[in-house]
């Protein structure tokens, strides 16, 4: 994943929540919203327990503990009792650094908050303010919610203190910063020249936020005014640009929240493909836990990418595990090494251990005198597993790095992106490595690249913006696998999709099409995540739909469904 320039005077979007907020309020504003609460701002220690050993406080909060500890925070911050305000919370000098910000920084004044109806710990409150900068000012209102806890140590009910508590698009570390934008906005294209925007297209709310940060200053725009999220805890004062070193999903764009003057914006052509970014929005609409990517295998495009929820975008910097769509990988490692042969005759049995686990298929089953292409087709655990003993810690590694382009960490797409991890491991670890767990983590980008490099016969690093725009270089990889192998493999997912597990949700895609399902087990998730990538014709494309359970059954149609789409 290639580096980005955070800049502490720049704008871009993705949810996140206040950092160092300092509160100039207007006293006695608005104070008719806690007459619900009663009682002091200390609360009324006859309702609580104490521990008759230690003098802590302890059991479920009361309802006047709940709303006192409520008036207490909302009623200092209104006034401009930063430290009074903090005293409230269980962190106070997190606290404190935030909200000094919020008048400091982000220059909001005249606030005032309106609380609702507690439930349970949580309160509920509305925010009515100011937000001005030299001659600009504008309005600004949002909803945030407060949760009332007991402070370790001694019990007493305090605010629990995370930025979100300030603004809900605050992430802890983050900070609220109105100024003039370090980055310029941009006016992103699709390949065809129509203009790439949030209310056309909701799944690419982050991405364009994401070609803000890295073209913002390449696109010849000018910048504008504005109030936003700065992520990552810098120290921005509006005005420098700092250097923040971050990757994958941790490595988010900064958010607008308020534009009080807007800029001029600079014109940015992306490999978009309206229609298909179309048929993608539509395929992960009201799906919250699904993502896709198609690519053109022969380049690299992407072609369309797609997230339902428009919040993170999981398809191209989700760190998840796999499941057996990483066999497509595994198998070209056992074909290369003669560990495996398409027509040859292949041990799937009901369990195999290794390492100290024990193994098994999903619903135990096994396959008697099958060949490797029978295994393959049907997904058997077993049988890439029962290859473990005659494999190195780092043979897996070394495929994914040097043939697939993988867990490099030096993709340079036009926005941040995870590029995949597939670490060395030994023993159990490794053999289920193979299988797409342990500690591989991919997602729908990093598979959908892998299909694409199935078809065109050699890894096309992915990009949303062409390198001709800022004359970067593009990851590579250090070999290809040899005629044989690749025609070894295609064979292995052409397989797969008419008469393996890819089967039903790859009927009616015609041509030369290949595919592999996946699920991938996830501690306390009732039912896996649900994978699959395939490729038609110079299409590859790559889903997830986080806790769907099998693949075929929930990735598959919407990858499917792009296939024909493209056709």
């Amino acid at each position: 994943m290639g580096s980005r320039r955070a800049a502490a005077g720049r704008r871009r979007t993705k949810p996140a929540v206040i950092g160092s907020v300092a509160a100039v309020v207007v006293a006695g504003a608005g104070f008719g919203a806690y007459a619900m609460y009663g009682g002091g701002a200390d609360g009324d220690d006859s309702a609580r327990t104490k521990s008759a050993a230690a003098g802590v406080k302890s059991g479920p909060l009361t309802a006047a503990e709940v709303t006192s500890t409520a008036q207490r925070f909302l009623t200092a911050w209104q006034k401009g009792d930063v430290a009074g305000a903090a005293a409230a919370t269980d962190d106070a000098g997190a606290a404190k650094a935030l909200l000094t910000g919020y008048a400091k920084d982000a220059r909001i004044k005249n606030a005032t908050f309106t609380a609702g109806t507690p439930a349970g710990e949580k309160v509920p409150f509305s925010v009515k303010a100011t937000v001005a900068y030299e001659k600009a000012s504008e309005p600004l209102a949002y909803d945030s919610a407060l949760t009332v806890v007991r402070r370790a140590g001694d019990g007493e009910p305090r605010v629990d203190w995370h930025a979100a508590v300030v603004h809900p698009e605050l992430r802890d570390g983050d900070t609220l910063v109105t100024g003039k934008a370090g980055d310029p906005p941009v006016k992103a294209l699709d390949r065809d020249g129509g203009e790439i925007t949030a209310a056309k297209y909701p799944s690419l709310g982050t991405v364009l936020d994401g070609l803000r940060d890295k073209y913002g200053k390449k696109s010849g725009g000018t910048p504008g005014v504005e109030l936003r999220v700065v992520r990552g805890g810098a120290e921005g004062d509006g005005k420098g640009s700092k250097e923040a070193k971050g990757s994958g999903a941790d490595d988010v764009a900064d958010k607008t929240l308020l534009e009080l003057s807007k800029g001029t914006p600079g014109t940015l052509k992306t490999t978009l493909d309206p229609a298909l970014q179309a048929a993608a929005e539509k395929q992960v609409d009201g799906r919250k836990g699904a993502s896709v990517v198609l690519l053109r295998a022969s380049t690299g495009e992407v072609l369309a990418v797609a997230n339902g929820g428009h919040g993170f975008n999981t398809a191209f910097l989700g760190s998840l595990a796999p499941g057996s769509t990483m066999k497509v990988v595994t198998a070209s490692m056992l074909l290369e090494k003669d560990l495996a042969s398409v027509n040859e005759k292949h041990p799937c049995p009901k369990y195999f251990s290794y390492g100290g686990w024990k193994f098994q298929n999903d619903d135990k089953f096994e396959i008697k005198d099958g060949t490797f292409k029978a295994s393959f087709a049907r997904s058997c655990n077993t049988a890439f597993i029962s290859q473990a003993p005659e494999l190195e810690d780092d043979d897996l590694t070394r495929q994914a790095k040097e043939v697939f382009g993988l867990s490099m960490n030096n993709w340079s797409v036009g926005v941040s992106t995870f590029d995949g991890r597939v670490p060395v491991q030994s023993k159990a670890q490794m053999a289920a490595s193979l299988i797409g767990q342990g500690g591989v983590r991919m997602n729908p980008l990093n598979m959908a690249s892998v299909s694409a490099t199935v078809k065109s016969g050699s890894f096309h690093q992915p990009y949303l913006v062409a390198p001709s725009v800022d004359g970067r270089a593009l990851a590579t990889a250090s070999r290809t696998m040899s005629g044989g192998t690749l025609a070894a493999l295609r064979e292995l997912m052409s397989y797969t999709a008419a008469s393996g597990t890819a089967a039903e949700a790859m009927a009616g895609v015609s041509g030369d099409v290949g595919a592999k399902t996946g699920s991938a087990e996830v501690d306390g998730q009732e039912k896996p995540n649900g994978w699959f990538t395939a490729y038609r014709g110079d299409l590859a494309a790559a889903g997830v739909v986080q806790q769907g359970g099998h693949g075929g059954d929930t990735a598959g149609p919407i990858v499917a469904a792009l296939l024909k789409a493209g056709g």
